[in-house]
Protein backbone atom coordinates (compact mmCIF):
# COMPACT_ATOMS: atom_id res chain seq x y z
CA UNK A 1 0.00 0.00 0.00
CA UNK A 2 3.05 1.97 0.99
CA UNK A 3 4.68 1.64 -2.25
CA UNK A 4 1.59 1.82 -4.42
CA UNK A 5 0.79 5.39 -3.01
CA UNK A 6 4.21 6.83 -3.94
CA UNK A 7 4.56 5.08 -7.02
CA UNK A 8 1.14 6.25 -8.32
CA UNK A 9 1.62 9.69 -7.35
CA UNK A 10 5.69 9.79 -7.97
CA UNK A 11 5.09 7.79 -10.99
CA UNK A 12 9.22 6.91 -10.43
CA UNK A 13 9.95 3.48 -9.24
CA UNK A 14 12.76 4.64 -7.20
CA UNK A 15 11.29 7.50 -5.90
CA UNK A 16 9.05 5.57 -4.55
CA UNK A 17 10.86 3.18 -3.22
CA UNK A 18 12.61 5.87 -0.77
CA UNK A 19 9.27 7.53 0.54
CA UNK A 20 8.63 3.88 1.41
CA UNK A 21 11.46 3.05 3.28
CA UNK A 22 11.17 7.12 4.65
CA UNK A 23 7.96 5.85 6.27
CA UNK A 24 8.83 2.49 7.49
CA UNK A 25 11.95 3.91 8.99
CA UNK A 26 9.13 6.31 10.75
CA UNK A 27 7.11 3.38 11.55
CA UNK A 28 9.98 1.67 13.49
CA UNK A 29 10.61 4.72 15.78
CA UNK A 30 7.21 5.15 16.14
CA UNK A 31 6.17 1.55 16.86
CA UNK A 32 5.30 1.48 20.52
CA UNK A 33 2.72 4.22 20.32
CA UNK A 34 0.85 1.75 17.31
CA UNK A 35 -2.46 0.27 19.22
CA UNK A 36 -3.60 -2.11 16.59
CA UNK A 37 -3.86 -3.27 13.45
CA UNK A 38 -6.65 -0.46 11.98
CA UNK A 39 -4.54 1.87 13.96
CA UNK A 40 -1.23 0.37 11.90
CA UNK A 41 -3.01 0.85 8.49
CA UNK A 42 -4.48 4.30 9.35
CA UNK A 43 -1.25 5.88 10.16
CA UNK A 44 1.10 3.62 7.69
CA UNK A 45 -1.93 5.35 4.68
CA UNK A 46 -1.32 9.09 6.27
CA UNK A 47 2.56 9.09 7.18
CA UNK A 48 2.93 7.65 3.14
CA UNK A 49 0.69 10.30 1.97
CA UNK A 50 2.50 12.77 3.51
CA UNK A 51 5.54 11.85 2.47
CA UNK A 52 4.52 11.54 -0.83
CA UNK A 53 3.50 14.86 -0.97
CA UNK A 54 6.68 16.19 0.39
CA UNK A 55 8.71 14.35 -2.21
CA UNK A 56 6.80 15.52 -5.10
CA UNK A 57 7.50 18.83 -3.75
CA UNK A 58 11.14 18.31 -3.24
CA UNK A 59 11.41 17.35 -7.10
CA UNK A 60 13.78 18.96 -8.88
CA UNK A 61 12.59 18.27 -12.58
CA UNK A 62 8.96 19.51 -13.65
CA UNK A 63 6.76 17.23 -15.06
CA UNK A 64 6.20 17.70 -18.45
CA UNK A 65 3.15 19.22 -19.48
CA UNK A 66 0.55 18.40 -21.66
CA UNK A 67 1.09 21.39 -23.99
CA UNK A 68 4.62 19.72 -24.41
CA UNK A 69 3.23 16.41 -24.38
CA UNK A 70 3.29 14.32 -27.56
CA UNK A 71 -0.33 13.55 -28.94
CA UNK A 72 -1.03 10.36 -30.00
CA UNK A 73 -1.30 9.86 -34.32
CA UNK A 74 -3.69 6.84 -35.11
CA UNK A 75 -6.20 6.26 -32.53
CA UNK A 76 -5.75 2.50 -30.82
CA UNK A 77 -8.26 -0.01 -32.15
CA UNK A 78 -8.45 -1.21 -28.22
CA UNK A 79 -8.87 2.31 -26.16
CA UNK A 80 -7.88 0.58 -22.78
CA UNK A 81 -4.18 0.78 -22.22
CA UNK A 82 -3.94 3.91 -24.52
CA UNK A 83 -6.68 5.20 -22.68
CA UNK A 84 -5.45 4.27 -19.17
CA UNK A 85 -1.52 5.35 -19.73
CA UNK A 86 -2.94 8.63 -21.16
CA UNK A 87 -4.70 9.08 -17.63
CA UNK A 88 -2.29 8.14 -15.09
CA UNK A 89 -0.16 10.70 -17.15
CA UNK A 90 -2.49 13.48 -16.38
CA UNK A 91 -3.71 12.62 -12.92
CA UNK A 92 0.35 12.69 -12.38
CA UNK A 93 0.24 16.28 -13.74
CA UNK A 94 -2.24 17.50 -11.10
CA UNK A 95 -0.90 19.12 -8.15
CA UNK A 96 0.53 17.24 -4.84
CA UNK A 97 -2.54 17.38 -2.72
CA UNK A 98 -5.23 17.04 -5.71
CA UNK A 99 -3.63 14.03 -7.33
CA UNK A 100 -2.96 12.30 -3.81
CA UNK A 101 -7.11 13.07 -3.33
CA UNK A 102 -7.76 11.02 -6.69
CA UNK A 103 -5.54 8.44 -5.86
CA UNK A 104 -6.77 7.86 -2.10
CA UNK A 105 -9.97 7.84 -4.12
CA UNK A 106 -9.98 5.90 -7.20
CA UNK A 107 -6.94 3.53 -6.44
CA UNK A 108 -7.23 3.22 -2.57
CA UNK A 109 -10.62 3.01 -3.20
CA UNK A 110 -11.18 5.09 0.25
CA UNK A 111 -14.79 7.29 1.25
CA UNK A 112 -14.62 10.72 1.58
CA UNK A 113 -14.79 11.02 4.90
CA UNK A 114 -11.74 8.86 5.43
CA UNK A 115 -9.25 10.91 2.72
CA UNK A 116 -10.42 14.22 4.94
CA UNK A 117 -9.07 12.61 7.98
CA UNK A 118 -6.04 10.78 6.39
CA UNK A 119 -5.27 14.33 4.66
CA UNK A 120 -6.46 15.81 7.82
CA UNK A 121 -8.41 18.01 5.42
CA UNK A 122 -12.44 19.31 5.89
CA UNK A 123 -14.41 17.18 4.15
CA UNK A 124 -15.48 19.62 1.87
CA UNK A 125 -12.10 20.16 1.44
CA UNK A 126 -12.22 16.99 -0.06
CA UNK A 127 -15.04 16.99 -2.23
CA UNK A 128 -14.46 20.62 -3.64
CA UNK A 129 -10.83 18.95 -4.54
CA UNK A 130 -11.93 16.09 -6.06
CA UNK A 131 -14.70 17.51 -7.97
CA UNK A 132 -12.44 19.67 -9.22
CA UNK A 133 -9.33 17.55 -10.10
CA UNK A 134 -12.37 15.34 -12.00
CA UNK A 135 -13.25 18.92 -14.16
CA UNK A 136 -9.60 19.46 -15.53
CA UNK A 137 -8.70 16.04 -15.99
CA UNK A 138 -12.08 16.11 -18.15
CA UNK A 139 -10.88 19.04 -19.57
CA UNK A 140 -7.61 17.44 -20.18
CA UNK A 141 -9.06 14.33 -21.51
CA UNK A 142 -10.95 16.19 -24.36
CA UNK A 143 -8.23 18.38 -25.38
CA UNK A 144 -6.02 15.27 -25.61
CA UNK A 145 -8.76 12.79 -27.10
CA UNK A 146 -10.80 14.62 -29.05
CA UNK A 147 -14.04 13.08 -29.02
CA UNK A 148 -13.85 10.16 -26.88
CA UNK A 149 -17.19 10.56 -24.20
CA UNK A 150 -15.78 10.13 -20.50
Amino acid sequence: MVYSLAYHSLRDSGAAEDVAQEVFLDLYKKLASIKSAAHLKHWLRKTAVHRTIDAVRRRKHPEVGLEQAPEPAVPAADPDPVLREKLQELVASLPAKPRMVVVLRFQEELELHEIAEVLEMPINSVKSSLQRSLGILREKIARCLGDVRV
